[in-house]
């Protein structure tokens, strides 16, 4: 979750260009990715897969999505968490977190998601919100387990806000 760029590189960021914004260069009014990171829930089993951030995770390589759930009726609920790392002078703590659901079929290749959901709610953690409706306590405790085994000094650092909700 900690990405860091060999020395010399530039930081890669998504560039936001709009009618109010300079565009100045490289990295000018962008949105820094580096602190996020994409957790797979899946089978109760959460895993860090940077491939989520393209939509090229473990489980969606291979899977033609479609907006129709009913399109995947005998798909499994897989889970793809979006983990946002804040800073401040005493140091790191996970600062966003949020859900967000796709069923996929893998014998059938098929899957259903939003993929505006899954912007919107990487765009929430960004901002630091913490939205986990629809996760269950399954779910729950196995995101818990792999931010404490990952860093627990950034889980212990983590505002209760969103500890609450990992440990019902």
């Amino acid at each position: 979750m900690d990405n860091i760029q060999p020395e010399g590189k530039k930081q890669i960021a998504l560039n936001i260009v709009n009618a109010k914004s300079k565009h100045k260069g490289f990295g000018a009014g962008s949105i820094d990715l580096n602190n996020v990171s994409p957790v797979i829930i899946d089978g109760g089993e959460a895993v860090i897969d940077i491939g989520a951030m393209h939509a090229k995770s473990k489980v969606e390589k291979g899977i033609k999505f479609s907006m129709n759930r009913e399109d995947v009726p005998a798909g499994r609920q897989v889970w793809v968490v979006w983990v946002a790392v804040d800073r401040t002078a005493e140091g790191q703590f996970y600062g966003g977190i949020t859900a967000c659901e796709m069923w996929i079929d893998t014998e059938a290749r098929r899957g259903w998601k939003i993929l505006a959901d899954h912007v919107n709610k990487l765009d929430a953690a960004l901002k630091r919100k913490i939205i986990l409706e629809g996760l269950g306590t399954v779910e729950r405790a196995a995101l818990k387990s792999l931010l404490i085994s990952h860093n627990e000094a950034w889980w212990n650092a983590s505002p209760e806000e969103l500890k609450a909700p990992l440990s019902e």
